[in-house]
């Protein structure tokens, strides 16, 4: 019988610190990290940053998904070692220990709390709200058909916490942080509805909930597309608030045709494609956005 194929972005061997970056997907830090030092972009021009910021805005980020991705982990343990997709994960497999996955979630979500404490007051009180939201999409699944839209406001979480972190305090005007919440929510919720499709059958017959399993396949990639049909204009309108210019939505034009690109990538019926569309674009597409931004701020 042949072993289940090892998912996308992990990473080949056996130590310890291997195990534990596949255990949470280290690589997927990359797809919101852009976004939560686009927050602190935009908090540069109007309070100095310092290197001790971003690199307490990167350890909190981090910190926070670790914790957030381990818990996932334990909470859909028997799920996973169900799923033939999941089951040759660190849990089911016996490459990690409940117990191991505990120290490392408690251990993260303590880094987190305590860079938060090193930035400001205001990220510090909001900081066990954040970490009990984005702890809470684990279970998402049991009680809602919308999880992707818990899953994207997790995320977006990340670049009004870049954006505290350098001000400490909310944003003039209001609605600016409003807007790149909403821009990173549908994005993220868009693509995890991609993510969701390969699983629609186990999710529907073991009563676990997503859009796919409520809309049906081709209904659910429709959504995707509506979503990532808000995500650019929300950034083009947190970009003029926080007076970005050329280079931000030149960056924007190009992230436009990559979602794009992604969306033709995934059609109903065929997701062959589905691990470029998910792994690689979403990356390209933070990383895309963050560039250009930064681009923006230096020249």
């Amino acid at each position: 019988m042949t072993a289940p194929a090892r998912e996308g972005q992990t990473f080949g061997g056996q130590s310890l610190l291997v195990r534990y970056a596949n255990f949470v997907k280290l690589p997927h830090t990359l797809f919101a990290l852009p976004f939560a030092l686009l927050g602190v972009l935009a908090a540069s021009r109007i309070a100095p940053v310092t290197a001790r910021t971003v690199a307490l805005v990167v350890l909190a980020f981090s910190a926070a998904r670790w914790a957030a991705m381990g818990f996932n982990r334990v909470a859909d343990l028997r799920f996973d070692a169900r799923n033939p997709r999941t089951s040759n994960r660190e849990l089911p497999t016996g490459a990690l220990t409940s117990t191991q996955a505990w120290i490392s979630i408690v251990a993260a979500a303590a880094l987190f709390l305590g860079a938060a404490a090193l930035l400001n007051p205001l990220c510090l009180a909001l900081s066990p709200v954040a970490l009990a939201w984005v702890l809470v999409y684990s279970l998402a699944k049991r009680f809602t058909w919308w999880p992707h839209l818990w899953l994207g406001l997790s995320l977006a979480i990340a670049p009004v916490g870049g954006y505290l972190a350098v001000t400490g305090r909310w944003s003039e005007p209001a609605w600016l942080l409003l807007a790149v919440t909403l821009a990173v929510a549908t994005w993220v919720a868009g693509f995890d509805i991609f993510y969701a499709l390969p699983d629609a059958g186990f999710d529907r017959d073991h009563g676990l909930r997503s859009a796919v399993v409520r809309l049906g396949e081709r209904r659910a990639i429709g959504l995707a597309k509506l979503l990532h049909g808000v995500t650019i204009p929300a950034l083009a309108l947190f970009g003029w608030g926080a007076g970005f210019g050329l280079w931000y939505f030149t960056g924007l034009a190009v992230a436009a045709g990559i979602l794009a690109y992604e969306h033709q990538l995934v059609r109903p019926g065929d997701l062959s494609r589905l691990d470029a569309a998910f792994f690689t674009m979403n990356g390209v597409m933070s990383v895309t956005v963050f560039g250009f931004a930064l681009a923006d701020r230096l020249l």
